[in-house]
């Protein structure tokens, strides 16, 4: 697709009118309904994506998102009055909120639907221009999207640039009023880069090794059943997957058994088998996770397709540190069981590490719930569930550190692309001298009665 250049489009006005926004968002959501099956099926032929887990944690959530925006945008485009300081009285103070203009959303493989249509909501909600560069290594999402999004917008407004590599370093070479990236950390670094030699604002989602935390007062049936849909929804490849688990030691054993029989009531005795069982989406990251696997730490699963690039849920135990599961993000079906004695044993194991995307921890004692969720450093998490917190439209979605900086979701994706402007609207019916030279005794017992 050739470059349009969006710039005279957004200058002319036509973004910020609340019909606009509101007409924009409606016909992308009436569009995305008629298109379901066929971006769906887009879904599976690129990750093997079941229909239902497709709709659940792809489209669902876009649907969820837009419905949000939709409602709540008049609101919250309005100029927001606040407070002003007696010094400055008369004086009425206001925060505008005013769309960035020209925006470049760079979405990730994984979900290919929902990480790059979330973000286009928000741009679009406030007022923005947006080209959005989907990933090459799901071309089937990536055309569909393309084409449903053509259909129903000018380039001017929306633009979908296909390609691999190459198209994303043209992309970042070029100033952007704003760039929204999604990925791991060594691209986000790329981005950053890039960014900062325009000194274009951005925000970065990112990963990390995100932990799970299993304390002898969980319910541990319940605890197994939700950490193997977190782990294994989309095969593993999931930013905010719990990546390794942290077990007290006296209930290691219990709860080893009833995660691996979690795993075998959800994908069956053979989960290769298995045609709900999602691919992974390369053979460069197939060939990575398999490298992962060290048969002799396995105690269920273990086994591949190269063919089918499938890797059946795998549960290692007693990692070394060292091991390569435990020293990058996995982002795959396979999950590194490690134990400890004391919770405050597990909380330094996590503090002592980059501060994850996302955090959980299953237990029934609120003072471990609270030390845990107070003690540790991380984007965003759950207490006795795994990746639902991302449901929320209410809650920020977004890291801290190297997990990446800004959040979106709700209202956030709404303040996340537009710039608050600050206006001071003054009188011109009284005019108070104390700010003006020359300095008096009089006027500095003024501005400290003001000020002071």
């Amino acid at each position: 697709m050739k470059f349009v250049d969006q710039r005279p489009y957004f200058l002319s006005g036509a973004t910020r009118s609340f019909e606009a926004r509101r007409d924009n968002l409606v016909k992308l959501r009436t569009a995305l309904k008629a298109n379901e099956t066929a971006l769906l099926d887009a879904l599976h032929k690129d990750l093997r994506k079941h229909p239902t887990e497709g709709f659940l944690s792809e489209l669902g959530m876009v649907y969820d998102e837009l419905n949000h925006m939709i409602k709540g945008v008049k609101k919250w485009m309005r100029p927001r009055r606040v407070s002003t300081p007696l010094s400055l009285k008369p004086a009425k103070s206001y925060i505008i909120p005013e769309a960035f203009g020209r925006v470049l959303v760079i979405a990730p493989w994984n979900y290919p639907l929902q990480l790059a249509l979330n973000p286009l909501i928000g741009a679009l909600g406030a007022g923005n221009v947006v080209t959005l560069k989907p990933s090459e290594l799901t071309p089937h999402t990536s055309a569909a999207m393309a084409r449903v999004l053509g259909e129903i917008f000018a380039p001017e407004l929306v633009q979908v640039m296909e390609g691999g590599v190459d198209v994303s370093t043209e992309l970042l070479a070029q100033p952007w009023d704003f760039i929204f990236f999604t990925g791991s950390t060594a691209v986000g670094h790329v981005v950053a880069e890039a960014a900062a030699k325009h000194l274009t604002p951005c925000v970065l989602e990112l990963g990390g090794k995100s932990p799970c935390i299993v304390t002898k007062h969980a319910d541990l049936k319940l605890a197994a059943r939700r950490i193997v849909f977190g782990k294994l929804l989309n095969a593993g490849q999931t930013c905010v997957a719990p990546d390794y688990l942290l077990v007290e030691r006296g209930i290691q054993q219990e709860f080893l058994k009833l995660l691996s029989n979690e795993i075998t009531m959800r994908y069956g005795a053979n989960p290769l088998e298995n045609e709900q069982l999602p691919k992974i989406v390369s053979d460069r990251h197939f060939r990575r996770l398999s490298g992962m696997i060290t048969p002799q730490l396995v105690v269920h699963g273990g086994r591949t397709d190269a063919m089918k690039q499938l890797i059946e849920p795998t549960v290692m135990l007693n990692v070394p540190l060292d091991h390569p599961s435990m020293k990058e993000e996995i982002f795959g079906p396979i999950l590194p069981v490690l134990s400890y004695d004391k919770l405050d044993e597990a909380l330094s194991f996590v503090n002592d590490r980059d501060h994850p995307l996302a955090m959980y921890i299953f237990s029934n004692d609120s003072t471990e719930q609270d030390k845990a969720m107070r003690d540790c450093r991380f984007g965003g998490g759950a207490v006795n569930d795994t990746l639902m917190h991302l449901a929320n439209s209410n809650l920020p979605f977004g890291g801290v550190g190297k997990s990446g900086y800004g959040a979106y979701h709700g209202r956030l994706s709404f303040d996340c692309f537009v710039h608050k402007k600050a206006v001071l609207k003054n009188v011109t019916w009284i005019d108070m001298p104390v700010r003006y030279a020359p300095w008096t005794p009089l006027k500095d017992k003024l501005a400290r009665l003001f000020m002071g």
